[in-house]
Formats: C-alpha cells, structure tokens, sequence
C-alpha cells in the first residue's frame, strides 16, 4: 500500500489540465479532403464530408466545425457584399413550367400548361413574379382554362416574421367569371426555416373584384391565409405543399397544389404535381371541386 502511495503522489502535484487527454490532431490527409470540399463550394459535399470526419475522429469535432464554420461566415458577408452592390435588374432567378399532352381516336383531348415565376431577394426584401396557364379541350369542349398571374413582395423584418403584400389577377371562364383581381396584405411567420425543411404561414386581409362572363360585377372585403411547406428529401428529389384560401360573406375558395420535383440534370428538372381547386356556389356556377394532376419539365435559369 505505501509503495503505491509514493507511485501516485508525484501525480497528485500535476494540474487537472496535464491529466486529460490532448485532442487527438485531425489528420493532414482527412484536413486536406474538408478544405477541397470547402474550395468546390458545393454545400452538399461539404456537409456530407464533415460529417463523415467528425464521426471518424469525434476528438477533432471542434476543429472541424470550426473550419465549416468559416467557410460559412465567409460565404454570407460576400452574399451580403453582393446583394449590397447589386443593381434593381440584378440578383433575378426563375424557372420555366411546361406541360402538354394530345390524344385522339375515339376520345379526341389536348391539355397544355405552362408556367413562368421569377424572383428576387435581397437582405430584407423579396419580390416575386409568377405567371401559370392551364387549357384543357375534349371533344370539342374547353373544360378547363384558367390562368393566373401575380406580384408579391415580402419584407423580412426579423428571421421569422415578415409581411407580405399580393396582387393577382385570374381568369377562369369555366368557373363564370372573366376576370378576378385580388390584393391583400399581412404577416406570416416561419415556423420552420432549415436546410431541409421549411414552413410558412401568413395571413391578412383582402379584397376581390370579380366580373363575371355575364358582363356584371362585384367588390367583395374578406380574409386570406396561405401556407408553403417544403421538405428537401435528397440531394434530387424535392416535396412541396402550398395552399391559399380566401373567405368572404358568401364565397370560400381555396386552392393547393402538391407536387414532387426530381432532378435530372444540372437545371433540368421533372415535376409532378395534383392541383385542387374550389370554390362555393357563385351567382352564375354551382359549388365546385376541381382536381388536376400534371407532370411537367422545369428550366431554372
């Protein structure tokens, strides 16, 4: 026992620090794969093999958060360097919809949809430009032509909340009204804002003016809310449910749309998606329910 003592009583005078284990160094080889994935830009690479490295060496975890972090850090100032300098025709992205599909014999149909929406954001505010067209014939009958075209801009004033504002104008003769202007304006809220999964909500007021295909007109007050929800599921392949609705004195309407987005190439993509529309009695049309699945190609440029 007393030899045992005097074995352990020089360390007994060394400081707590001296007796933990040192952090075992990252290795030069594994350093030098983090820092190509950091020069290739490519976030997906970047994560994936920062993750495989701090489970390889869980000792260096620090070091290389610290690295990836970096990196980060040094891509947001230049993104804010660039949108700072950037001019009002500059910073615009956009993606391209097309669709159509011809079948004759005993049942003669064509179905073509497109859609255009272009965007811009900046350090607080957003703005965004869409267009959408969908023309359904069968039989020598239109049974579907709706198009929709809108300006929304948003301003961001905390990472969760913002406010938005909406215009938009409609055109659905099947529905009895040729034309339906919308604006409306109020908050909403991202409740979930990640790298792979984001949800948002707003809601506000509105006010709708319809003409319909009979040549009279009406001016309604009433409530709009619409939710956006995304979920990256890989690197391909994309979820997406949004969905808008507008309540009036009489009329309800609401619109959603789910789609799945695989791409192909660099900025081709394919997407598949299940349109519902309805709308409440209106003084020329019966209460409807209207559903519509497309699969289209988009172009992002």
């Amino acid at each position: 026992m007393r030899k045992r003592l005097l074995l352990l009583s020089p360390l007994l005078f060394l400081p707590a620090t001296a007796l933990a284990a040192e952090p075992a160094p990252l290795p030069p080889a594994v350093r030098a794969m983090i820092e190509q994935a950091i020069a290739g830009g490519n976030q997906g690479d970047i994560d994936t093999v920062a993750r495989i490295a701090q489970k390889t060496y869980p000792a260096a975890q620090a070091e290389i958060a610290a690295m990836v972090n970096a990196y980060d850090t040094q891509q947001a100032e230049a993104k804010k360097e660039k949108i700072e300098q950037a001019g009002i025709f500059q910073l615009w992205e956009g993606r391209g919809e097309v669709g159509g599909f011809r079948s004759t014999g005993s049942t003669s149909e064509i179905g073509i949809s497109v859609g255009l929406n272009i965007s811009r954001t900046g350090l607080h505010w957003s703005h965004t430009l869409s267009g959408s067209a969908d023309y359904r014939r069968a039989n020598g009958e239109t049974s579907r032509q709706r198009f929709v075209a809108s300006y929304q801009p948003r301003y961001q004033f905390d990472p969760s909340g913002f406010a938005y504002g909406l215009i938009q104008f409609e055109r659905d003769p099947i529905i009895g009204f040729d034309s339906r202007y919308t604006g409306s304006a109020g908050i909403g809220y991202k409740l979930i804002h990640g790298k792979k999964v984001n949800l948002s909500v707003d809601a506000g007021p509105s006010v709708r003016h319809v003409e319909y295909i009979d040549g009279t007109g009406e001016t309604k007050l009433g409530a709009r809310s619409s939710l956006d929800f995304g979920w990256k599921l890989s690197d391909t392949l994309t979820f997406r449910q949004t969905a808008s609705g507008y309540a009036e004195n009489d009329v309800r309407s609401l619109i959603a749309q789910t789609s799945l987005t695989t791409r192909l190439v660099s900025r081709l993509s394919a997407n598949f998606s299940y349109n519902v529309q309805y709308e409440t009695q209106t003084r020329l049309t019966d209460e409807r329910l209207d559903t519509l699945s497309k699969a289209t190609l988009v172009y992002d440029f």
